[in-house]
């Protein structure tokens, strides 16, 4: 008898029809013998409508009483999508029981809205698994060390789900979305786009880390911490599919290098409109300047991805670094009123309308002038690269959003990704 995970998106949620199909699929997972313990995300646009309700009510605040009411506010959509599916497998005849993460308990830190998962009791899981229940646990909360409610933050129901997965040993974790798996670029965007059989953790975290949105980063790095077995697969097809066929599709995340898996040089592209860039210009160049700007970024919950600093001039630089875009305004705001003026630097500067493009595969270790050619396509395109960023495995650029498309679609092309695997 293995033990399955399976995480539900709000689009697999989206309605009492596909919270009835959710449900059906689990118990065909039930009834061939498997324990089965299930995170579904709040239904299609709760969340949303919910944080608007609040902003409605208070448009600009961002104290932390605020913040711990928006997690109060914000959890009840996973509660309410996890007890109609409690419902729904009844009506199947499943014995189920649903439980909020303060229930379990999932431990976590108290940075509203941005929690992160600090320890899962799994006794109480555990005894219903036992007594033959399926257990179904609110994604996306938890609760703080003096009993507040906190939430993950975007994506936090994959994080969950792995995180579940990870503290219970499962066998396997299941990502069930609205795609069928993970591609080598947004098939929106690129129509040729492929599906990969495998990809490894690595090039997974890489990918999410840098845009893709199949899997949130969080989820990936605990996959990679505790081993967990994770695939990527749909929530569309038909309920009633042969289990060893649904067990086999979508995409798994592997955490071997073999034969088997898919040893393209770039094994996909990935992108983000969710970047803004902020540039202090004028710095004094001395010792701690960058700790003394990014510290004070940090200290304020902000996360902080691209760097660079431009070379001394006069004894003064300029600094450049990325952030969310949620995170611009509180950002240059902190910037402007509290380090800029300890600093004296000159001035602060946004720019909202850029966008990131990665190329990312395992194959570039071993290949040379992989990053050159991602240099000449997008020269040859007429695209200025702003910023850029490396790893071994990876590959980023800064441009300007209206070029986004343009350079996704010419990096595609270029290394072939819409080919079929050797």
């Amino acid at each position: 008898m293995s033990l399955i995970v399976h995480k539900y998106g709000g689009t697999s949620m989206g309605s009492t029809e596909r919270i009835s199909n959710v449900a059906k699929r689990v118990a065909k997972w039930a009834r061939a013998g498997h324990q089965m313990v299930v995170v579904p995300s709040a239904m299609s646009g709760e969340t949303n409508r919910l944080l608007a309700l609040a902003k409605e009510l208070a448009p600009s605040t961002q104290t932390a009483a605020y913040c711990r009411e928006l997690d109060m506010l914000a959890a009840t959509g996973e509660q309410a999508s996890s007890a109609l599916l409690a419902i729904a497998l009844q009506a199947q005849g499943i014995e189920s029981v649903s439980y909020a993460g303060w229930q379990v308990p999932i431990r976590t830190n108290s940075a509203y809205t941005k929690a992160r998962i600090e320890s899962i009791d799994d006794q109480k899981v555990r005894a219903d698994l036992q007594a033959g229940r399926v257990v179904i646990v609110t994604g996306f909360q938890g609760l703080d060390d003096v009993g507040n409610i906190t939430t993950l933050g975007r994506g936090g129901s994959d994080t969950s789900a792995v995180a579940v997965a990870a503290a219970m040993k499962a066998d396997e974790c299941l990502i069930y979305t609205d795609v069928d798996g993970v591609y080598t670029t947004d098939p929106r965007v690129v129509p040729a786009a492929r599906r990969l059989q495998t990809v490894s953790f690595e090039e997974m975290l890489e990918m999410a880390s840098m845009g893709s949105k199949v899997l949130q980063i969080r989820s990936v790095e605990f996959a990679g911490k505790y081993k967990v077995k994770l695939r990527v697969l749909s929530s569309f097809t038909p309920w009633d599919i042969d289990i060893n066929e649904e067990a086999a599709s979508g995409t798994l995340i592997t955490f071997e290098e073999d034969e088997n898996m898919e040893q393209a040089i770039v094994s996909g592209i990935a992108f983000t409109r969710d970047e803004t860039k902020i540039s202090v210009l004028g710095v004094p160049d001395k010792p701690g300047i960058a700790y003394q700007i990014l510290g004070a970024v940090a200290d304020a919950n902000v996360e902080v991805d691209m760097i660079i600093q431009n070379v001394s001039k006069e004894g003064k630089t300029d600094f450049s670094f990325t952030v969310n875009h949620g995170d611009y305004a509180k950002t240059m705001d902190l910037l402007k009123t509290v380090v800029v003026p300890k600093l004296g630097a000159q001035e602060v500067v946004g720019d909202t309308k850029i966008c990131k493009v990665s190329i990312v595969g395992i194959g570039m270790r071993s290949h040379v002038g992989v990053a050159s050619t991602m240099f000449r396509v997008l020269s040859e395109e007429g695209i200025n690269i702003q910023m850029i960023s490396t790893s071994e495995i990876k590959t980023s650029v800064v441009v300007d959003e209206k070029y986004m498309e343009l350079a996704v679609k010419a990096l595609h092309k270029a290394f072939e990704l819409d080919q079929p695997a050797a």
